[in-house]
């Protein structure tokens, strides 16, 4: 299985990002992707969770600004990130965990190198 992280970058505090998953070497939507970050000098943190029933989950504080999906024809996952702020600026991970609803903490057995969002007041 092999995640790769794109999208990433800087952007202004109220601007934008999508950030794009492209999984191979796994059946699509027989795995659960998930969004998580770290932030520098912080320990990671998930964001967001797309089961593999379809069910989504966010973490509070991107609830209403991040948007999870996926192309089952590209094999790949997004993260859609509108009203972007200082906090979250991190580096973002992409995650899979097969069979799995949803994103078990310390759970997600196959991960990207992750992807580097700056966002500038």
């Amino acid at each position: 299985v092999q995640l790769v992280e794109s999208g990433g970058g800087l952007v202004q505090a109220g601007g934008s990002l999508r950030l794009s998953c492209a999984a191979s070497g796994l059946t699509f939507g027989s795995y659960a992707m998930g969004w998580y970050r770290q932030a520098p000098g912080k320990e990671r943190e998930a964001v967001s969770c797309l089961g593999n029933l379809g069910d989504t989950f966010y973490e509070d504080p991107m609830k209403g600004r991040f948007t999870i999906s996926s192309d089952n024809v590209k094999n790949t996952v997004y993260l859609q990130m509108n009203n972007l702020k200082p906090e979250d600026t991190a580096v973002y991970y992409c995650a899979a965990q097969r069979l799995s609803s949803w994103c078990p903490p310390n759970g997600m057995g196959y991960w990207g190198k992750g992807i580097l969002v700056t966002v500038f007041s």
